[in-house]
């Protein structure tokens, strides 16, 4: 199995409106409630391409409650418009705490396609509930073919923790990708994750290079095994110490990119289990990427769009580093 690590899950809440205006009122046309947290969107794509996940992190309070009745409902699930019988299980893991779990929210222009994005602050976590995270954990990476460490950092978690929990991971043998930002992402880097998968801005945060490439290979000399930098609606660049290489997709697709990150990093995990070469790998993080932003929501992909371009990402080869 799998094992994704969302420190600060959320329910994710949907509202569709015609036309997004400042200053007025809106009458919204559709709600939807999923849960969320980027780690459990990548063990939903995760479970549609037929890999077993177990999610673990933090729920609490009334929105904890909802979200974790909202993932035994769609454990199993993933795929958006032309999903195809799900194949992989959802295993809930999550650690209760006292605090509320937080909520995000997403408005969806209707005239547009683009999508305003609202996120609540986390919960405090206290020691105790860290202590009963932690032994959990360990536990977990018993049975892990791989662990993805997902997301912010809520309250009361220390800025090292994915450091600590990638070098917990190392103990036990088992390959770890980091996908989260600014501190948390600098140290976890140095604790040497097989991939990390920041976005260009976040790349340049990180190193003071706006240019992804060498970017990639800076953030590689700090300690990551492999970089894998999401360029949006451009693609993907990895950078490894078996090669270097850039995919693109064939066309641009209109939607809503939120969760469309996540969908990668379940393109790149997958790809790691099963011992996929980098450029298949690649390819495969890129399709899933594109067929999101046609999904109504993250951690759901449009599983025909995904068919139709996986054969068509293009994957160059760049030339070793000087």
């Amino acid at each position: 199995m799998i094992l994704t690590v969302t420190l600060n899950t959320a329910l994710d809440i949907t509202y569709r409106v015609p036309q997004l205006r400042p200053h007025t009122t809106h009458r919204v046309t559709d709600v939807a409630e999923r849960p969320g947290g980027k780690g459990l969107n990548v063990a939903r794509v995760l479970a549609a391409l037929g890999h077993d996940t177990v999610v673990t992190g933090f729920a609490g309070g009334v929105t904890g409650t909802v979200l974790r009745d909202r993932l035994a409902a769609l454990t199993g699930s993933g795929a958006g418009p032309g999903a195809t019988a799900p194949r992989g299980r959802i295993t809930d893991a999550l650690v209760p705490i006292a605090g509320t779990t937080r909520r995000t929210i997403g408005v969806v222009d209707g005239s547009t396609g683009d999508t305003t994005q609202l996120n609540e602050p986390g919960p405090i976590v206290t020691t105790p509930e860290w202590s009963e995270f932690l032994t959990g954990y360990t536990r977990l990476l018993r049975e892990a073919a791989a662990v993805a460490l997902c997301g912010s950092l809520p309250p009361g978690v220390p800025v090292g923790t994915y450091a600590q929990l990638i070098r917990e991971a190392h103990a036990a043998g088992v390959p770890t990708l980091l996908d989260t930002s600014g501190e948390p992402l600098r140290r976890g880097i140095a604790a040497r994750p097989h991939v990390v998968k920041p976005n260009a801005t976040e790349l340049a945060g990180l190193t003071g290079s706006t240019d992804p490439l060498r970017a990639a290979r800076d953030t590689r000399r700090r300690g990551a095994r492999a970089v894998a930098a999401s360029l949006g609606a451009d693609g993907m660049l990895v950078v490894t110490s078996q090669g270097t290489w850039r995919a693109r997709p064939p066309r641009r697709l209109a939607g809503n990119p939120t969760g469309a990150g996540d969908s990668a990093v379940a393109g790149l995990l997958s790809g790691l289990v099963e011992e996929v070469p980098w450029p298949d790998r690649l390819a495969r993080a890129v399709a899933l990427s594109a067929a999101a932003v046609r999904a109504p929501a993250a951690g759901e992909f449009d599983r025909a769009v995904y068919d139709e371009l996986l054969g068509r990402i293009e994957v160059t080869e760049h030339p070793a580093a000087a």
